[in-house]
């Protein structure tokens, strides 16, 4: 608020009347003398000090606007600032009084309170700019056309930003557009690049594109410095002119060859180009910062260029200290992807509380964990983080899938559907839990709740390849309602025919079937496309129902080799053996 000494003034005032009330008040009950007639009062003695109410005070409506913008109850706000500048001849408290009734549509209290202002002393630029608010509220384009034009003849310095500001609030975009193109032509325009950009990517932002590229160029040509360059690059590229685009960005880049977020933007255009090596080339010569360092490093990444990445991660484990620690979660991701576990826990460790991507460092250090066999450091770790982000949805829905994804690692099955079963309370219906609690309850036998999420799954996701290929497995597997799987899973198979996964349900389903040459054929297939230990018990059970025991040992000793402790393959070898079998 700035009502300044004349409030300070009132303040005093009152405070001054009330402790002379007070005084005399204190009089009045003082011992008197008794005496014989009564004396003559004195004038003071009648004096009624009169204190404002609530409407007529100045401080109190001041206030009380101020508690509801806290509040953001804009409409209240705004009546009590209309009271408040009748009682203020502060012109900024009219003015903030004019600036909510616009915002709140209140236009009768708009006008009055911009007429107040002006009578205060408001100066010509800011009165115009909310003369033309109100006037573009109000639908009237010829009278915001004038003070719009009032606006960018003050001299102001800050006319321009407030004539973008005015039209990028306004109510009806296209009028605002066509108001825009009106007034912002070069001829008009200041000589300041970035009032020019400002109203180029104020058309991009209402739709008028060739108006934009317009000012863009014409800055370029008035200015020849490396922003207008980048921006009207910016607008080529959008008008899918990428030659002319990299022809503006080299020229931006030759006059200012040390700007980072130019070669950004360059090898992002080069990038989408489809050539990512020359984006790699030019943003591995010059000054590197961490947002160059990560942009090289999703290059690499994109074409598994692990020498790149060796190289990269070398490289930034000497850069200054700053851009390390705001990388340290990239280095995390270099170390994990060369497998340097203990080097990815501590750069994980170093990522701040305040870092983007504190939660997914955390998460990731968890996986570590339990790859390095710390199970129970890694529950923890999720367990604090379902604690911190109690708050946060999305969050907490994260730790709580990859904490059941961790117990199906471990065959704890009743944990994994415990934490999915959590998950879901906090997102309901959401489809990547139903298919995880599926896969728990099939796991452990429990068929008919598998059967179950995955059917809802189906409803939520009609079609979905991975639920149809995971319900006909079920079903399959358990030997029950095969017509039904087979439908599942041929159009499982029509849709991802080159999948593995698919392939063994498939070649299982038939193995249900009776048809073990059709079984072995397809899980042979899927076997050598992808040595998965869940496949290799699948082909040798089917190898050894037709008799072929040696054939079946060699691909069981296959897959003791990829899983010593495969749940799969000591349920099968529990099967076989009451047949005599000793695999």
């Amino acid at each position: 608020m700035r009502s300044g000494s004349s409030k300070i003034k009132q303040l005093r005032h009152f405070t001054a009347l009330s402790a002379l009330a007070l005084a005399l008040g204190a009089c009045t009950t003082a011992p008197t003398r008794p005496q014989a007639a009564a004396q003559t009062p004195q004038p003071l003695a009648r004096l009624v000090v009169a204190t404002p109410d609530a409407d007529h005070d100045l401080l109190a409506q001041l206030l009380a606007g101020e508690m509801a913008l806290s509040r953001t109850d804009l409409a209240a706000a705004s009546a009590h600032y209309d009271k408040a500048m009748v009682l203020s001849s502060d012109p900024a408290v009219a003015e903030r009084a004019a600036e909510l009734a616009i915002a709140v549509h209140r236009d009768e209290a708009a006008g009055r309170a911009l007429d107040r202002w002006q009578a205060l002393g408001a100066k010509p630029a800011p009165m115009a700019r909310a003369r033309a608010e109100l006037a573009l509220d109000q639908g009237d384009a010829a009278a915001a056309k004038v003070q719009l034009e009032r606006l960018i003849a003050s001299g102001d310095k800050d006319a321009w930003r407030q004539f973008g500001r005015v039209l990028l609030g306004a109510r009806d975009q296209a009028q605002a557009a066509r108001l825009l193109e009106a007034l912002a032509v070069p001829s008009r325009l200041p000589a300041d690049p970035k009032a020019w950009l400002a109203m180029s990517e104020l058309g991009d932002k209402l739709g008028r594109h060739a108006y934009a590229q317009e000012i863009a160029m014409a800055a370029v040509e008035r200015f020849h410095n490396a922003e207008t360059y980048a921006w009207a690059a910016q607008m080529k590229f959008k008008d899918g002119d990428r030659a002319g685009a990299k022809t503006l960005l080299r020229k931006a880049l030759a006059q200012a060859p040390s700007n980072t977020h130019l070669r950004l933007a360059y090898a992002g255009m080069l990038s989408a180009s489809g050539d990512d090596a020359a984006a790699s080339q030019l943003l591995a010569h010059g000054a590197q910062d961490a947002d160059i360092y990560a942009m090289r490093a999703g290059l690499a990444a994109r074409h598994q260029d692990e020498k790149a990445l060796t190289t990269l991660y070398r490289q930034m484990q000497q850069a200054a200290p700053d851009v390390r620690a705001q990388s340290s979660y990239l280095l995390g991701q270099l170390a994990e992807m060369q497998h340097r576990d203990a080097e990815a826990l501590d750069w994980y460790d170093q990522v701040g509380e305040d870092d983007p991507h504190a939660f997914d460092a955390a998460v990731r250090s968890a996986l570590i964990l339990h790859t390095q066999g710390k199970r129970e450091q890694a529950h923890q770790l999720l367990a604090q983080l379902e604690i911190d982000y109690l708050e946060q949805p999305e969050q907490l829905r994260q730790a709580l899938q990859a904490d059941a994804e961790l117990y199906l690692r471990e065959q704890n099955y009743a944990q994994a559907e415990a934490a999915f079963s959590r998950a879901l309370q906090v997102m309901p219906d959401d489809p990547g839990l139903l298919y995880g609690r599926g896969l728990a309850y099939a796991q452990a036998g429990q068929v008919d709740l598998a059967v179950q999420d995955f059917q809802h799954l189906l409803k939520i996701k009609p079609g979905d390849v991975d639920a149809s290929n995971a319900l006909g497995y079920t079903l399959a597997d358990a030997n029950r309602d095969l017509p039904e799987a087979k439908k599942l899973l041929q159009a499982a198979r029509a849709a991802k025919p080159d999948d593995p996964a698919i392939a063994d349900s498939w070649g299982w389903l038939q193995f249900r079937l009776g048809h073990l040459e059709q079984a072995e054929q397809t899980l042979r297939g899927a076997w050598l496309a992808r040595k998965d230990a869940d496949v290799g018990v699948h082909l040798g059970e089917v190898l050894w129902k037709q008799g072929r025991h040696h054939d079946a040992q060699k691909v069981f000793d296959e897959v003791r080799k990829l899983d010593p402790h495969s749940s799969s393959l000591r349920d099968a070898l529990e099967r076989l053996r009451p047949a005599g079998a000793q695999p």
